[in-house]
C-alpha cells in the first residue's frame, strides 16, 4: 500500500483514531492528497451515528474568494446531454487503448478519451445559487443536536449503563422536537399559501 502511494505521490493526512470504541481506537479512515504545498487543517467530525468519525478537511490557503458571486458552477445534465454522451462513447474506436501493452499507458489513454467525451457532453454552466434554509432548525435545537454530540462522545468512554439509557432517551426527544418542529414549520407554510 505505501509504495502505490508513493508512486502517486499521494500522502495521508490523518493522524488521530477514526473509530474509538469502548476497548479500542483505530485510525482506519483516512483522507489522501497529492499536493504537499497545501496548507489545511484536518478534525474529527462526530455525529453520533456510527463508531467512525467523519474527517473534515479545511484547505486554509485558498486566496481569492469572491463573496459577491452569487451562482455556482455546475454541469448541465439532461436527457439530451446524456445520450449524447452514450452517443459519442458508442463511436469512439478506442484504438489507443486497446493496441497498447503498457497498463499504465492504457489507463491514460482511457482516461483521456473518457474526460474528452465527457467534458463535451456535459459541460460546465453557471446557475444561479440558491441557499437552502431550515425555518425549523431554531437555534434550541442546534444546542440540543450539540448536546446530542457531547452525550454521544462521553457515552463512548463510559460503560456505565444508565448514560446509554439517558442517551438514548435524549436522542428520542430530541427527534420528537425536531419532528414537531418540521410540522410547525410545513403548517405555516401551507396557511401562507392559503392566505395568498
Amino acid at each position: 500500500m505505501q509504495s502505490l502511494l508513493a508512486s502517486y505521490n499521494l500522502f495521508s493526512t490523518v493522524t488521530f483514531p477514526t473509530r474509538i470504541t469502548s476497548n479500542t481506537s483505530t485510525l482506519i479512515d483516512n483522507i489522501y492528497v497529492n499536493v504537499d504545498s497545501c496548507k489545511y487543517k484536518v478534525f474529527p467530525f462526530i455525529n453520533g451515528l456510527s463508531d467512525h468519525d467523519a474527517q473534515i478537511m479545511e484547505i486554509l490557503n485558498i486566496y481569492y474568494v469572491n463573496s459577491k458571486k452569487h451562482y455556482e458552477l455546475t454541469r448541465k445534465t439532461d436527457n439530451n446531454t446524456i445520450l449524447n454522451f452514450i452517443n459519442l462513447l458508442s463511436y469512439e474506436i478506442w484504438e489507443e487503448v486497446f493496441l497498447e501493452e503498457d497498463v499504465n499507458v492504457i489507463f491514460n489513454n482511457f482516461t483521456n478519451i473518457y474526460l474528452r467525451i465527457f467534458n463535451t457532453s456535459f459541460p460546465i454552466t453557471k446557475r444561479k445559487h440558491h441557499t437552502k434554509s431550515n425555518p425549523w432548525l431554531t437555534s434550541g435545537i442546534r444546542i440540543s443536536c450539540a448536546t446530542k454530540r457531547y452525550l454521544y462522545v462521553s457515552n463512548r468512554h463510559n460503560r456505565d449503563p444508565n448514560h446509554k439509557v439517558h442517551y438514548k432517551k435524549y436522542c428520542k426527544i430530541l427527534s420528537s422536537v425536531i419532528k414537531e418542529a418540521k410540522k410547525c414549520t410545513m403548517t405555516q407554510e401551507f396557511r401562507k399559501l392559503i392566505i395568498k
